[in-house]
């Protein structure tokens, strides 16, 4: 029998329109066999479900279900498709949770940790051959000292939005004087930041997920970017990176990496398909963890589906495997 899938997208961030083409890519490769898939959008003006004829229909919040030609619909699960904010942090998690309704993501607690860039190095540091960047977290309003943290990190580094994604608001900082208008802009996005020296490595991303009790770490993409750094055009211009998947590591690293990316995975209690970012540095060839995507995008120019084509499987196949996992 079909099960009734609420395909949620939208958000209520920047990254909205990422969450959009995300959701685009999911509903043409959800088999209709085995799932009826209702898309349902989430944004500052409600939540509802648009068909055909573009009525829209509200979403029932006290259970989370719609009132479609006198037929209450709910749902038997959740592909949750919003990067950010509430998709990303916990809070549909959460509210999930209270209603029984399983969903495609790690749960409340992990999506709202690891949302934070700091709170989530902090967690994985210990996590055998895993390193960290220096780094300094600093608060809106709090107590920080400019000129302690031009003395105590070492130029250039990263300045980036601590809960953010998608690479809004983060700078790269060449010369102490810029480090100003860097937590500006930073401090737009997110009312903590994260200041962080550069490593100089070769920047890989690689998705992996749950199945069967055992960790699937996907085929890893090198990312080499024409722009500065990996920033929001390059991440959605098609074009502006070359990305090769799979990436080319040697036999060690590809072994190591494999571990790392299990552990990392394991030590913050995820589940569903999540995304590690990390360089390689260049004269050690150590492995620096960068951040963890726990809903990583879908589009056409993202790395998940390169990885799943690179594995030899489906997007199709793929989607099934994580919402049978998932969703039960």
């Amino acid at each position: 029998m079909k099960k009734t899938i609420a395909l949620l997208t939208g958000g209520t961030t920047g990254e909205w329109v990422v969450s959009v083409k995300s959701a685009a890519t999911i509903a043409q490769n959800i088999d209709t066999n085995l799932y009826d898939v209702y898309k349902i959008m989430l944004n500052d003006k409600g939540w509802f479900y648009e068909p055909a004829d573009s009525v829209k229909i509200e979403i029932d919040k006290n259970d989370f279900s719609i009132l479609l030609e006198g037929r209450k619909i709910k749902f038997d699960g959740v592909f949750i498709a919003i990067h950010g904010s509430p998709g990303e942090d916990g809070k549909l998690q959460g509210y999930f949770d209270m209603l029984n309704i399983p969903y495609t993501t790690c749960d409340a607690l992990t999506s709202s940790i690891t949302m934070n860039k700091g709170y989530t190095k902090a967690i994985v540091n210990g996590i055998d051959n895993l390193f960290t960047a220096k780094s300094v977290q600093i608060f809106k309003n709090g107590n920080y000292d400019i000129n302690k943290i031009r003395k105590d990190l070492r130029l250039p580094y990263f300045v980036k939005p601590n809960s953010g994604g998608s690479s809004i608001g983060m700078s790269k900082v060449k010369h102490a004087d810029e480090l100003e208008n860097a937590l500006e802009k930073a401090f737009n996005e997110d009312s903590q930041v994260l200041i962080e020296e550069f490593v100089s490595g070769r920047e890989f991303s690689i998705g992996a997920f749950g199945s069967k009790g055992e960790v699937i770490v996907l085929p890893t993409t090198e990312v080499i970017t024409q722009n500065e750094f990996f920033d929001f055009d390059a991440k959605y211009t098609p074009g502006a990176t070359h990305e090769i998947t799979p990436g080319e590591m040697s036999d060690e690293e590809y072994s190591r990496v494999h571990q790392i990316i299990k552990d990392v995975y394991t030590k913050l209690n995820c589940r569903g398909i999540v995304r590690i970012d990390y360089f390689l540095e260049h004269e050690t060839g150590n492995f620096y963890f960068i951040e963890i995507n726990t809903i990583p995008g879908q589009t056409a120019t993202s790395f998940i589906p390169q990885q799943v084509a690179a594995m030899g499987t489906t997007l199709k196949a793929f989607y099934t495997d994580l919402m049978k996992e998932t969703l039960g």
